[in-house]
C-alpha cells in the first residue's frame, strides 16, 4: 500500500537578496521554513556565488595594483585600512597583512586591533566579499582571538562597501614577519623559532617609489621586476609589443622583458634583471619606461609585422594565476 503523504503547500521561491535568512549548512533545513534543504532554497544563491568568479575583485579600491601584488607577489607586507565612518569603539586600528600565523583569515589582538590576512583560500569566487565578511567578524571578535574561515553570504558587503575610497593605500613591505606579534624582539622558544623559519622562506622584496604597482625581488641567479598594471590588457599588450619591437622594452643594460602573467583581471609584465641590479637601480629606468609606455598606449596605428611578432611572443609566454 502506498504511503500516505501529508498535503504540502508549494514553498514560495526564495529571494537571493533576502538578507534576513541566516546562512546554515548546505544539507540543513532552510531557516526560511520552506521545508527544503538550505542548498536547494536560499542557499542556491550562495552556491552560485561560489562558482561565479569576479574577474577584478579589487576594482574600485584605492591601490588596486598593490592589492593584487600583495595577494600574489609579496611575502611580507602590511597596510593600514580606513573604514567608512571610522573605526568602531574598541578597535584602535585595522591592518591588512599579506599572511598571518597559522594562515588565520584574521586576528584580533589583545588591545582590540584587527589584522586581516590577504593570502588565504577563499570560500567563493569573489575575494572582495570573502574578505569583507572576515573583516566584519574580526571587528566584533573577542580581543586576543583568531578569526576562523566561514561561509560567506551571497548578498553580503564587499570591501568596496566597507573601506573609505578616499583614504590612501600605502603598503609597507617588510623583510620578515615580525609584525605578527607585539614586541617581536622579545620572542623566545617556539614562537621565536617559528618566526625564524617564516623569515627564512621570505623572498626579499622591495616596492618601487618611482612608479605604482612595481615590485623588485631577489631570487637565486637573477632578480626580477614584476609590475602590476591597470591598463586594459589588449591595449597594454599592443603597447608592450611596440616598445619591444623598437628595442625600448628593457630597463637598462642586461635587463629583459620576458613575458607577463594575469592576476585578478590585471596584467603583470615581468623583467629579468642581473643579480647585481638592486631595487634602487631600477627606480629611474622604471620611471623612464612608464613615459615610453604612455606614448605607446596613445598610439592608434595598426601593429607592424615586427610588432605583431613581438606581441605573439609576449602572449605565448603569458601565464594566468587565477
Amino acid at each position: 500500500m502506498a504511503k500516505k503523504r501529508r498535503p504540502q503547500t508549494k514553498a514560495a521561491a526564495p529571494r537571493p537578496g533576502d538578507g534576513t535568512v541566516p546562512v546554515v549548512g548546505a544539507r540543513e533545513p532552510c531557516p526560511c521554513g520552506s521545508g527544503r534543504r538550505y542548498k536547494a532554497c536560499h542557499g542556491a544563491a550562495a552556491t552560485h556565488a561560489v562558482t561565479e568568479l569576479v574577474q577584478r575583485p579589487f576594482e574600485g579600491l584605492p591601490g588596486e595594483a598593490d592589492w593584487v601584488a600583495l595577494r600574489e607577489l609579496v611575502p611580507a607586507a602590511t597596510v593600514e585600512l580606513h573604514l567608512k565612518g571610522g573605526l568602531p569603539e574598541g578597535v584602535p586600528s585595522v591592518t591588512l597583512a599579506t599572511v598571518l600565523p597559522m594562515a588565520w583569515p584574521a586576528l584580533r589582538r589583545d588591545n582590540g586591533a584587527v589584522l586581516l590576512g590577504l593570502q588565504n583560500d577563499t570560500a567563493t569566487g569573489d575575494i572582495s566579499r570573502d574578505l569583507a565578511d572576515t573583516l566584519q567578524r574580526a571587528l566584533v571578535a573577542e580581543p586576543g582571538t583568531p578569526v576562523a574561515a566561514g561561509r560567506t553570504a551571497a548578498d553580503g558587503p564587499r570591501l568596496q562597501d566597507l573601506l573609505d575610497p578616499a583614504a590612501p593605500f600605502e603598503p609597507a613591505v617588510h623583510t620578515g614577519f615580525e609584525f605578527w606579534i607585539e614586541n617581536a624582539e622579545n620572542a623566545t622558544g617556539e614562537v621565536a623559532a617559528s618566526l625564524e623559519r617564516a623569515n627564512a622562506a621570505a623572498i626579499p622584496t622591495v616596492r618601487l617609489d618611482s612608479v605604482g604597482g612595481a615590485y623588485w625581488c631577489e631570487v637565486p641567479e637573477k632578480n626580477h621586476l614584476r609590475w602590476v598594471m591597470t591598463h586594459p590588457e589588449e591595449e597594454l599588450l599592443d603597447a608592450l609589443a611596440r616598445l619591444h619591437a623598437a628595442g625600448e622594452s628593457s630597463l637598462g643594460e642586461g635587463t629583459r622583458l620576458v613575458g607577463s602573467f594575469r592576476a585578478h583581471g590585471l596584467t603583470v609584465p615581468v623583467w629579468d634583471l642581473p643579480s647585481s641590479v638592486r631595487a634602487a637601480d631600477v627606480e629611474k629606468p622604471a620611471a623612464a619606461f612608464a613615459e615610453r609606455l604612455a606614448g605607446a598606449l596613445a598610439s592608434r596605428t595598426p601593429l607592424t609585422a615586427d610588432e605583431r611578432r613581438a606581441r605573439n611572443g609576449l602572449t605565448s609566454r603569458q601565464v594566468t594565476l587565477n
